[in-house]
Parts: structure tokens; sequence; C-alpha cells
């Protein structure tokens, strides 16, 4: 009599992302959350100048307009240490995204979902903004993956070799990269211990009724959102099931 046995389950795979918090960020960075098993949040890091760790762009009548949370900071300061510098900044950002997104077609629908998103943004610290509007929108789009902050784990080195130590502090056994740490990223050194990179690939973005002239896609999600609402998931990358390697 013949019998068959399972073959046992191999190693959990898991993709993990590394990257600075942003405020209000634009569709390409939820794509990158939608893609893995967990994000981090990489705000143990220097804080950067005219960056997006505190600002984003949003289309008004009178062309693209930053929206910028005013900071103190110094120079050597980490992105999660650094202090709002005004109190009323929120109530400004909100009335100008309503004054050049109150026509959008999904007004309605997402209007109020921000509005209580900026009443509850009264944090002193950005990071902790960031990582509000961050989670929120994540929930907003249906992104089950896992945010965490690199201060969760020990972890050391310097460049590659620190964001080799906290992929695998967390568990990764894949490693996704936005495309511009190809110039940086000593990819032999994750191969070496066993850790695959991949590339976020940001092409290929289809175009969505867009208001306030020519269409852009590198403004804040805020845009997708007020114009489609919850039919942005069908405008982006958000497809792969958590926990299966494409």
């Amino acid at each position: 009599m013949s019998m068959t046995h399972d073959k046992p389950a191999g190693p959990a795979r898991k993709r993990v992302a590394i990257l600075q918090s942003n405020y209000i960020p634009w569709k390409g960075y939820f794509d990158m959350i939608a893609a893995v098993d967990e994000f981090i949040l990489y705000d143990d890091v220097q804080f950067t100048k005219n960056d997006w760790r505190n600002r984003n762009k949003i289309k008004t009548r009178d062309g693209v307009q930053w929206l910028t949370v005013p900071v103190f900071h110094k120079l050597d300061d980490r992105i999660r240490d650094v202090r709002v510098s005004q109190t009323n900044w929120h109530d400004k950002h909100w009335k100008t995204i309503q004054q050049n997104y109150r026509k959008a077609a999904a007004f309605r629908e997402t209007g109020e979902f921000f509005e209580n998103l900026y009443a509850r943004a009264t944090s002193p610290f950005i990071s902790e903004i960031n990582h509000l509007f961050i989670t929120e929108i994540c929930r907003f789009l249906d992104i089950p993956a896992a945010i965490t902050w690199s201060s969760d784990y020990a972890y050391d080195g310097d460049r590659s070799e620190r964001v080799l130590s906290l992929c695998q502090a967390a568990g990764g056994t894949t490693y996704l990269s936005g495309p511009a740490a190809q110039a940086y990223l000593d990819v032999d050194l994750f191969k070496s211990a066993g850790v695959e990179v991949e590339w976020m690939d940001y092409s290929g973005y289809p175009v969505y009724p867009q208001l306030h002239g020519e269409f852009d896609h590198g403004v804040s999600i805020v845009d997708l959102l007020m114009n489609t609402g919850r039919e942005a998931t069908g405008l982006m990358k958000c497809t792969r099931p958590r926990g299966q390697d494409t």
C-alpha cells in the first residue's frame, strides 16, 4: 500500500520596507506599504530640511502648492524628536484643502474623513503627526500591513548595514526598496545575508479626473482621495495579498 505525505512547509517569507515618515505622502508611498507585510517608519535618523518629512504638495486654482508643517529643528535632530513650532497649523492646512477640493467628485465622501484627521493632528512631534495620517489613510484604503517604528528594534551598522540589520531584526526575508536607493544600496550585502532585495516600480499609474489644470502624479494622496474616494485603490497598485511574494 502506497502512502503520501504532505511536504513540510518552507520557511515563512516576510517582505519589509523601511522608509522615513512623510507628511500626507503621495500614492506611491501607500503602494509601497500595500506591497509589504511590515512597513517600518525609519524615524530615528536625521531630519532633513526642505524634504517630505513635514511637507507635501496639493493642487490649487493657482497651481501646485506646498503644505508645510512648521517645525523647530537643529542640525542633528532625529525625525522622531522634531517638534512642531505652531499650534494652529492643522486648521490652516484643512482650510486650504477644503477651499481647493470642495468641488472634487469625492469631497462629500472624504472631506469629513480628513476634517476629523486634522482635528486629531495635535501632537507636538512631526513623526507622530505623520504616523497618524499614514495609519488612518491605510485604514481608509484597507491596506493591512503592520506599521512599526525603527525604534521598536535593536539594530546597528552604517547605511546599508544598518538597513539590513533593521530588516533582519524585523524578521524580513525580502527587502522592498524605493528605486532611488539603487544608487547606493549594497545589494550583495543583503544577498550574502540571505535577504532578497526588490525595487518598487512607480511607473504606469493611470490618470484620473483631477481639478486645477494639467495632470500631476506627484501630489499628495489627498488629491487622489478627494477626486476618487474609495475608488482610489483601482488607480493604485494595492493588489498583492499579504504574506505572498510576487
